[in-house]
């Protein structure tokens, strides 16, 4: 009855049919989101969201960390992953191949916009401040998934006659953004991109603005969306649309570093789509 009740309550809220609410709910889901930071953070960054979901839609909601970004979308398709915290490069795979929709994108705290910033860092007093400076030094990419920290600078490069593999010494994939930033802190790579926001997430914990230059930052990109696979029970995703809009906890919120989550179309991320089809234009002209 207490299911039935918090369904019926989402879906009035809403303006849904009573047809919706006689949808018969799972009596779990799944949770993921792509591992912008070690294990550990993610865990700490996504519980509090994750145990709010389950007060709010009366059912558990799992947190699954994934490996890599690859394995959030092949999760999605598998139907091992219902809703994910998904990248926008990311999420346009993820509705391509398993079909995921989004639901909300996060607002960035700082700016207030639901969007963020790629950015290309270096080590302070390395020497390092102009993209002529990196000819030569050790470079990392994130994930092919990654938006800010693959997409967009890809794209940067290929503009400006750059092929990361002759340009670099060496380039590699470090799988996350924290695992990038701690990377050139260490002076383990001379240079990566990232982003502004999983910048702010880790800065004061593992790093200071004071460690890094910053020589490159992109115009803004779309924020990222927590989606859910459309196959899920209309209502359900309807719920929980309503209940990631109305998360307010500051605590948990804080642990994000986003100011809370708006909805979202998917023709937001039509603008990533072009980068990813331009990104292919260029390297079949180079």
């Amino acid at each position: 009855m207490k299911l039935l009740r918090k369904v019926c309550l989402t879906a009035l809220a809403l303006g849904a049919t009573t047809m919706f609410a006689q949808e018969k709910w799972p009596d779990s889901i799944t949770f993921s989101a792509i591992p912008v930071a070690g294990s550990t953070s993610m865990k700490e960054n996504f519980s509090n969201l994750t145990n709010y979901l389950s007060k709010q839609l009366g059912i558990k909601v799992e947190l699954k960390l994934a490996g890599d970004y690859t394995s959030v979308i092949t999760g999605m398709q598998r139907n091992h992953i219902d809703v994910a915290y998904l990248g926008p490069k990311s999420y346009v795979e993820a509705a391509k191949r398993a079909k995921a929709e989004a639901l909300v994108v996060e607002v960035d705290a700082q700016s207030g916009l639901a969007g963020y910033n790629g950015t290309i860092i270096t080590k302070k007093d390395s020497g390092l401040k102009t993209l002529e400076d990196l000819k030569g030094k050790t470079w990392a990419f994130t994930s092919s998934q990654s938006t800010s920290g693959t997409l967009v600078p890809s794209v940067m490069f290929s503009k400006k006659g750059i092929d990361p593999q002759k340009y670099f010494s060496k380039v590699i994939y470090s799988g996350g953004h924290e695992a990038s930033i701690l990377s050139v802190k260490a002076g383990k790579i001379d240079a990566a991109s990232t982003n502004n926001l999983d910048f702010n997430r880790g800065e004061g914990i593992h790093w200071s603005k004071d460690d890094f230059n910053i020589i490159w930052t992109s115009s803004l990109i779309p924020g990222a969306p927590i989606a859910a696979r459309s196959d899920l029970p209309t209502s359900l995703k309807m719920a929980l649309k309503g209940a990631l809009v109305s998360y307010n906890n500051k605590e948990g919120l804080k642990k994000l570093k986003n100011k809370g989550f708006i909805k979202v179309d998917d023709s937001m991320y039509d603008s990533v789509r072009e980068l990813i089809e331009l990104k292919k234009q260029l390297k079949n002209k180079n």
